[in-house]
């Protein structure tokens, strides 16, 4: 990686040897992607959300929801960065997890080259198959560097994506409780 990053340095017309800035550079793009982009892809739903504990007697039908986990990701068609928060909502099924297993589960997937959009279909879609949650749902608000660098410049755009599970796929008391909830934090 570090070799292809010396290439597009040199494709550039950019010179490792003619500036000081520039040395060492292949090597620290190199483990910024390797480490800190794409480390999702080695990990898997089941690893970040890590022990799973019997779910609280009675709590079935009862909303789970974390606001506000900040993640940073990167588009896939530009290759430029994607920062937000997610909203993630769950039911209990017969297990549950620790709260902040959730912020490990978001970026268990946005660590990869990923669409905002799928991103919060593959967070709610993992909460209900490693769970056996009969709701979830994954709420994305993000500030896309492909909108705000480039074509039309929208410096202030904030782009939204949903995705539901289950019931709250379908039930619209239950996503108006979430919504609700969410609407409260503002």
């Amino acid at each position: 990686m570090a070799r292809a990053v010396e290439d597009f340095l040199a494709a550039a017309g950019l010179s490792l040897k003619g500036d000081a800035n520039l040395v060492g550079t292949p090597e620290r793009v190199a483990e910024a992607w390797v480490n800190e982009f794409l480390d999702g892809y080695a990990q898997t739903p089941e690893a970040a959300l890590g022990e799973t504990f019997p779910a609280p007697a009675n709590s079935s039908g009862e909303l789970v929801v974390v606001t506000d986990l900040r993640f940073h990701s990167m588009c896939p068609h530009h290759l430029l960065p994607f920062t937000g928060r997610a909203h993630v909502a769950y039911v209990p099924g017969s297990r549950v997890v620790g709260f902040g297993r959730l912020s490990a589960l978001v970026d268990c997937f946005a660590h990869r080259l990923i669409l905002q959009e799928d991103l919060a279909r593959q967070v709610a879609g993992s909460l209900a198959r490693v769970l056996g949650s009969p709701a979830t749902a994954c709420i994305i608000e993000a500030e896309q560097s492909c909108m705000r660098l480039r074509g039309d410049r929208q410096r202030d755009a904030v782009t939204h994506a949903e995705a539901y599970e289950g019931r709250l796929r379908r039930d619209g008391a239950l996503r108006r409780e979430l919504w609700a909830r969410l609407g409260a934090r503002r």
